[in-house]
């Protein structure tokens, strides 16, 4: 497999190990990022769940925040699932007092929008016209609205929940925990696109 594409995941919190298998089965590359010299070296960044308060706090503390946004505001291609998608946001909705995002995508999103950990659930997506997607749904934040050029590339029910403008992706769910690699090959086909 061509392994010509090197993707970092930010390994602050969240499911790196399931989002580097699903990378190298994509046939890319990947690699934990923890420090701006490791984010440095990657073509790309794939941002995992977790808590997205969490991640922007120790994003701060290992002084990632900044050039983590110089980097997506300079074209990096970066995925996000669940809570990535909500550092990936410009705005968000129900976010702690002061939540700061990486922004990139012009789209306001709705934190933990389909409830809490009990409330997490599984559906099949259409994601992108590639057929039938197992999606996992875990405290999982939905699409309020997105600006003219974004484009949705998922819906469950009548909620987006994939979404891509220009060189990002972002999806309410996470792809990485079904051993499906469709969500992951799509971001490196980007990649190589770009």
């Amino acid at each position: 497999m061509v392994t010509d594409v090197k993707i970092g995941v930010l390994a602050l919190q969240g499911d790196v190990r399931e989002h580097l298998d699903a990378l190298a089965e994509a046939g890319a590359a990947g690699f934990p990022v923890r420090r701006p010299e490791e984010l440095d070296a990657a073509d790309a960044l794939v941002i995992p769940g977790g808590e997205s308060t969490t991640i922007w706090k120790l994003a701060t503390a290992f002084e990632l925040l900044e050039p983590l946004r110089m980097r997506i505001k300079a074209g990096l291609p970066a995925y996000g699932s669940c809570a990535g998608m909500i550092m990936l946001a410009d705005r968000i909705e129900g976010g702690v007092e002061g939540q700061q995002t990486l922004g990139g995508i012009d789209m306001v999103v709705r934190r933990n929008a389909f409830g809490r950990q009990v409330d997490s659930f599984e559906a099949d997506l259409d994601f992108a016209g590639r057929g039938p997607l197992r999606a996992v749904f875990i405290r999982a934040p939905w699409v309020e609205s997105v600006a003219a050029d974004v484009e949705v590339l998922a819906r469950a029910g009548d909620r987006i929940v994939a979404v891509r403008q220009g060189p990002l992706l972002a999806t309410s769910f996470h792809p990485e925990l079904t051993g499906d690699a469709r969500v992951h090959s799509y971001f490196v086909e980007m990649v190589r696109e770009l």
